[in-house]
């Protein structure tokens, strides 16, 4: 340690924030452009909302590419400026808005990646969250990135301690790829089932008219009112009141968090009395979050993996297990994820209500169907 010293993120490496793309350039095909949103969970999402059409691509737009070993911070919004993260593989070309900093080092003696593992610290996310407090509209500039000290070893220590993390991250990495492939595998499942009715024994059951098409004999139409025992939109406990937040243990999920499968842990938590003196229920692990607000997240889900609470942008869902399983129900909502996105974008905010998501009809198969379909899922 004694070989330690500290160093200014600024001196050895570029910080400058992304570019200002735009609103009437953009689309939905051509080059992702990676916003706050995207940074999730030390993470940065290639899940994109929207993309810069390849002929407005620019010679000046080059330094604004994502390129490996490139650490993006949020640098403006309540709840988001000061958030760290990196894109593990960048497969592909980025581009980066103006409201995300790049920190690129540049400096011979530093590691790329030991500099993001430091940042991507609670340390240094909560002391930018704090620089960014001043203003109104909570925001930290690049030249207060840099400003930054942190520690700066030996390149050799450097090098030891990021393939370390590295590869722990690689480890995690490889179970979310496996959890997606496992995934994949049951959505096919679902969809050769219920969707295209190629169920055990589809062979022998007669079709029944119904005015979205016919439908196999027993099965049923319902609102998904009737489907849940619970359907709740979550809250979010006072910012001021400080008792609310610090030392927090209960899980609080953002609709912009990295979503999708499992949740295992949220950016934020709360207290015990922040949940019961706002509108941020807490559920029962295995609930299903719904996000129902914002673009392109409307639609997304999650299922918590302890008791856990959310903002007001998602919804808790829990099935009615004498109608669907828990299981059945999280496919359900992930077929009409389209359909959701369509009611969204018509409104002003592009948010779906608790009302329009409990009155949107599915179809329900007989439960002499559901358990095998739990079975097979399991054995995926």
């Amino acid at each position: 340690m004694a070989e330690w010293q500290q160093t200014r993120l600024g001196e050895i490496s570029q910080i400058y924030s992304g570019f200002a793309f735009r609103s009437r350039d953009l689309g939905e095909a051509g080059i992702p452009i990676v916003k706050i949103g995207n940074i999730q969970n030390k993470r940065v999402s290639p899940e994109c909302a929207d993309h810069l059409p390849e002929e407005l691509c620019i010679e000046k737009l080059n330094r604004y590419f994502l390129q490996q070993g490139d650490t993006l911070i949020a640098m403006t919004g309540a709840g988001s400026v000061g958030k760290v993260g990196k894109m593990p593989r960048v497969d592909g070309r980025f581009l980066v808005n103006q409201r995300v900093a790049i920190v690129r080092p540049e400096d011979s003696r530093c590691d790329p990646a030991f500099v993001y593992f430091v940042l991507s610290q609670d340390y240094y996310e909560t002391k930018l969250y704090g620089l960014g407090l001043g203003a109104g509209q909570p925001n930290v500039s690049a030249k207060q990135i840099g400003e930054l000290e942190i520690p700066f070893p030996p390149l050799p220590v450097q090098r030891r301690i990021a393939g370390i993390l590295s590869a722990y991250d690689e480890l995690m990495e490889n179970s979310q790829r496996r959890i997606r492939l496992l995934e994949a595998m049951a959505r096919a499942l679902y969809r050769e089932r219920f969707v295209h009715f190629r169920f055990p024994g589809h062979e022998k059951l007669p079709r029944v008219a119904f005015p979205l098409g016919d439908i196999p004999q027993g099965w049923e139409v319902k609102p998904l009112s009737q489907l849940c025992s619970r359907m709740e939109s979550g809250g979010t406990p006072k910012r001021k009141t400080a008792e609310y937040w610090e030392g927090g243990d209960i899980d609080w999920f953002k609709t912009g968090e990295r979503w999708g499968g499992f949740l295992f842990a949220s950016e934020e938590k709360i207290t015990g009395r922040g949940q019961r003196e706002s509108n941020a229920r807490l559920f029962e692990p295995g609930t299903i979050f719904m996000a129902i607000c914002g673009s392109p997240t409307v639609g997304r889900l999650g299922i918590v993996t302890r008791p856990s609470s959310c903002n007001q942008a998602a919804l808790g869902v829990v099935a009615d297990r004498e109608q669907i399983s828990q299981t059945l129900l999280y496919f359900v909502l992930l077929s009409l994820r389209g359909h959701f996105k369509g009611l969204a974008q018509g409104a002003a905010q592009q948010n779906i209500s608790k009302e329009k998501v409990a009155s949107t009809v599915a179809l329900v198969p007989p439960r002499s169907l559901v358990a095998p379909f739990d079975r097979r899922r399991a054995d995926v």
